[in-house]
């Protein structure tokens, strides 16, 4: 066996340890696409400027990358901490049964501002509980599997994972939704502990703009919110309660008037598709002495002969992979309109 295919096998059999998730936007289906676009190159390091689920990052970070993963929400910022800065520290699971104890100074702010929105009353007290036992923890890693294992107990007990209504109108059954909290959390604990490995690297992760992140890396790999007339991009107003429950509801602005609760969405170029075309324009000048590796939708503007056009004010060859894709997220699967081609551009 060639060290090339061990070397695959390996990264493989990490990556089958990955946290399953239903983000949306998440790569998970298109990892070996990435791979394949960048493993030509010679690169020793990597920023994942919208690291979003972090299943990228982690495909990176399996095959021996130094990993920056990068995003402008918490909650995608407490994944890549977890998972991708976090070389060897897990969270024992007699440590994370003590997180669902009452230790005392509970905070109540769930238990008060989203009563009957989205949970009970008794699984929106297992929410302040543990996210009040998160705060009195001493170990920044520890911290964030345990907050990452929150959130994907929230997002896996509402159905569709999403917070846009309230209620449980969406109920099926399913048995994501039958188990309970504790059993959740504990499960999820359990899950991000096997991922977590060494890769022997400095990895990082960072919570910022990534129009201002100073940060530099042989290859980047760019995976903005696609602009789209026909749907909107605002992960917020889809996430904003696992995303308050990262940052603690700190510096957001909470609609009171709204069914939901929701906070006012962060203010992103990508929502226009003159916006979105700065946007790019400014994120490849910023990295032209990088590898780009950018992932985009053929129905997201700007268009792919504007993206190429994009790319070459900057790079000198860019190459195109078309990928036909199905998006499933939110809408019925059985219908074409969701058959599109995911591009992945790639310029050096």
């Amino acid at each position: 066996m060639s060290q090339l295919t061990s070397n695959k096998l390996i990264a493989e059999e990490q990556m089958s340890k990955f946290p399953a998730t239903r983000y949306m936007g998440s790569k998970s289906k298109l990892i070996d696409y990435i791979w394949d676009a960048s493993k030509e190159f010679e690169f020793d390091s990597v920023l994942d400027l919208f690291s979003g689920s972090g299943v990228v990052s982690y495909m990176y970070k399996s095959h021996g990358k130094r990993v920056i993963g990068n995003d402008y929400m918490t909650m995608g910022a407490v994944m890549t901490k977890a998972l991708i800065e976090n070389n060897t520290v897990i969270l024992p699971l007699e440590e994370a049964m003590e997180l669902i104890k009452d230790q005392g100074d509970i905070d109540d702010f769930v238990q008060v501002k989203f009563k009957g929105i989205y949970f009970s009353d008794e699984d929106n007290l297992f929410i302040d509980t543990v996210r009040s036992n998160i705060k009195k923890m001493d170990n920044q890693y520890k911290q964030a599997i345990a907050m990452e294992a929150l959130i994907r107990t929230c997002t896996k007990k509402r159905p569709r994972g999403i917070f846009t209504y309230v209620g449980e109108r969406y109920n099926d059954g399913r048995k994501d939704l039958v188990k309970s909290f504790e059993e959740q959390f504990l499960d999820a604990v359990e899950v991000i502990n096997g991922a977590v490995f060494s890769n022997k690297r400095r990895n990082k992760s960072c919570n910022e703009d990534s129009m201002k992140l100073k940060v530099r890396a042989d290859l980047v790999y760019i995976d903005p919110p696609y602009y789209t007339p026909k749907s909107d991009n605002e992960y917020v107003r889809r996430y904003h309660f696992v995303e308050g429950l990262a940052r603690d509801w700190q510096g957001v602005e909470i609609q009171e008037d709204t069914k939901t609760k929701k906070f006012k969405s962060y203010p992103t170029p990508f929502s226009t598709k003159l916006g979105a075309a700065d946007a790019f324009d400014i994120i490849f000048k910023k990295h032209s002495k990088s590898i780009l590796i950018v992932s985009y939708s053929s129905n997201s503007l700007p268009t792919m002969e504007e993206m190429i056009s994009l790319l070459k004010k900057y790079k000198n060859h860019v190459d195109v992979v078309p990928i036909d894709y199905k998006y499933t997220f939110g809408t019925r699967a059985n219908t074409t309109r969701n058959d599109v081609k995911e591009y992945i551009f790639v310029g050096w």
